[in-house]
């Protein structure tokens, strides 16, 4: 998963991340953001394309990680869930 988002970093005008999240309440929403960087072993932070801000997500929370074309996503993009 790292790995994923890591790639999506360095390749910010190209790629994408989408995932599932469930959040401190157990809600759980599709999500897709634009990572920025890492903060320590168990989060990072990334521009949220359905918020259109910077949110921070814990890696043990997201499920299906995937990396998508950027070009794929207009924001705002609508929150499923």
């Amino acid at each position: 998963m790292r790995q994923l988002i890591s790639r999506a970093m360095y390749q910010a005008d190209d790629l994408v991340v989408t995932f599932e999240y469930c959040d401190a309440q157990g809600m759980t929403t599709q999500r897709v953001v634009s990572p920025i960087r890492f903060l320590g072993k168990d989060r990072f932070l990334a521009l949220c394309l359905s918020r259109e801000e910077p949110r921070q997500f814990y890696l043990e929370r997201c499920r299906n990680v995937r990396l998508a074309a950027a070009a794929d996503f207009l924001m705002p993009v609508a929150m499923a869930g």
